[in-house]
């Protein structure tokens, strides 16, 4: 499970560049701030920005991992 997890990073990291994949988290959080649940903050930002749930996660994990804005 950690070696999917570890991938799944590693393929947002490459895939997604750092500006949306910090646009995108700014905007989860955001959501997540005005009372959107955990799930469907995920699901709408990464719709909007083609990204799937468990791109969303790992954008997360790593905006919270780095304090990225709005949290810094």
């Amino acid at each position: 499970m950690l070696f999917r997890e570890e991938n799944n990073a590693m393929e947002t990291q490459n895939q997604v560049p750092l500006e949306i994949r910090q646009e995108a988290f700014r905007q989860l959080v955001e959501l997540q701030d005005s009372g959107t649940s955990v799930e469907s903050s995920r699901y709408q930002i990464g719709t909007r920005y083609s990204l799937s749930t468990d791109q969303m996660q790992v954008i997360e994990r790593e905006g919270l991992n780095n304090s990225w804005p709005p949290l810094s």
